[in-house]
């Protein structure tokens, strides 16, 4: 037996053997997404009737955990959210269990650290090499600075997760305890184009030059970029997160493969992201991919990082944008829908590089349910955001905004011209409203 192989047995506990380590008034963080410690989290709500006061911080669970879904939970597991995702949603609204925690993702993990220490820090990761070190695989958003401050590290050893490079790869000598789970990977469906998106993307896609670094996220309108760019080349990838379409652009021929073409100026030649999170394509793709690099999130996502790329693009959605540019991204009113992410981070750090863009995307309309059942369009580009909405994007870190009827540029311009250029792409069944309004807020002037 090796040596690598006699530590993870030294350190091997069971699932109840954990669940028996958390005491009350314990701060526990989990991992991000796909990567997160499903085994541990399913049944974390048993240990609620003898502990109190223990915070789990999370961000984007994969499924309605019962330590966060029942209500039951509140004074005994309190749930804290980077992310809202549908089930923590109903879980914030139902329940009660669920408080958001806001963030600038770049420092995301550094903040909860100086807001509250945790106690322990519970992830995934593959079985080890021979040398005795394991890949963090899918996620080091924040996980790589909770493994350094946490006084108890566990992690759930999944044969299924690929072996992703980077700041991924720890040794045993820094784990504490090794579970076994060798559930499937989670995935992530893959958001079918409409035709807005289409027009949204072809609109993206024109302005985006050869040799330009992308960021890009997950949806309809991200995955309607990807398509378009097929004919671009020497593209390079830093981005938040690694998806499926980066994976296409790959096997097109469209990313830059040799030191001397490549965009980005850090870690040249390599494709850099925080996470992954898509197919079972896209885990194949990064299994022991000496080309892709995941890295801490807390550099990855720090603008001046990002500004050190050549033609760095950032392409990020919203749910609504004012006549003044004010992006809201992350709740509808005060209601929190997801969160600020790394919208703000890669949206500042693309305007600071070398010929860099910033692009936000959003449909000119959205269907919004009313009290007695039926619906009603409004425009999602308004005078004013919604009363108690959050404003995820300051006006002055805003350059392109796209709708499927164009892209205007508001970068440097008054709020007159702002006005002129929102509302030449806004649906034209609300123009004239708008420009009414505008000229009722003093905002034409």
């Amino acid at each position: 037996m090796s040596a690598a192989s006699t530590l993870m047995r030294s350190k091997r506990i069971s699932v109840d053997e954990a669940l028996g380590k958390v005491q009350s008034n314990d701060s526990i963080v989990v991992a991000l997404a796909a990567a997160e410690p499903a085994g541990f989290l399913a049944r974390l709500h048993t240990v609620a009737p003898r502990v109190g006061n223990v915070a789990v911080a999370t961000c984007l669970p994969m499924q309605a955990y019962p330590f966060y879904a029942d209500p039951a939970m509140r004074g005994h597991l309190d749930h804290d959210a980077w992310f809202f995702t549908p089930p923590v949603r109903k879980a914030h609204e139902e329940s009660g269990t669920t408080s958001y925690v806001p963030n600038h993702l770049h420092r995301a993990g550094l903040d909860r650290i100086a807001y509250r220490k945790p106690t322990m820090f519970v992830g995934t990761c593959t079985p080890p090499d021979r040398f005795g070190f394991v890949s963090l695989s899918l996620s080091v958003t924040y996980e790589r600075e909770m493994v350094e401050a946490a006084d108890l590290v566990m992690l759930e050893v999944n044969e299924n997760l690929p072996r992703i490079y980077g700041d991924t790869i720890i040794h045993l000598d820094d784990v504490d305890f090794l579970m076994e789970n060798t559930r499937e990977v989670p995935t992530l469906p893959s958001t079918p184009i409409e035709q807005k998106d289409a027009l949204i993307g072809a609109s993206i896609a024109e302005m985006i030059a050869d040799g330009s670094t992308l960021q890009v996220g997950i949806g309809g309108i991200p995955n309607a970029v990807t398509a378009m760019l097929m004919g671009k080349r020497d593209l390079a990838i830093h981005t938040e997160m690694f998806t499926d379409g980066m994976v296409d652009l790959f096997e097109a021929g469209c990313i830059a493969k040799t030191a001397h073409s490549f965009g980005n100026q850090v870690l040249t030649g390599k494709m850099v992201a925080a996470f992954a999170l898509g197919s079972k394509k896209l885990y194949d793709f990064l299994h022991r991919n000496p080309a892709v690099a995941l890295m801490r999130g807390s550099w990855v996502n720090n603008p001046h990082t990002i500004a050190r790329n050549r033609k760095q693009v950032s392409i990020n959605t919203t749910l609504e944008v004012d006549l003044t540019g004010q992006v809201c991204s992350e709740s509808i009113g005060s209601r929190q829908f997801s969160g600020t992410g790394g919208q703000a981070d890669t949206a500042v750090g693309a305007q600071m590089s070398d010929g860099g863009k910033s692009f936000i995307a959003l449909y000119s309309t959205a269907q919004v349910k009313q009290p007695d059942g039926g619906c009603k369009t409004i425009s999602k580009i308004a005078p004013t955001l919604t009363p108690g909405a959050n404003v995820t994007l300051h006006r002055a870190d805003v350059d392109y905004v796209v709708t499927e009827y164009g892209a205007v540029r508001l970068k440097g311009a008054p709020v007159r011209e702002r006005v002129k250029r929102l509302i030449s792409i806004a649906h034209p069944d609300f123009r004239a409203w708008l420009q009414q309004e505008a000229d009722r807020l003093k905002l034409s002037a």
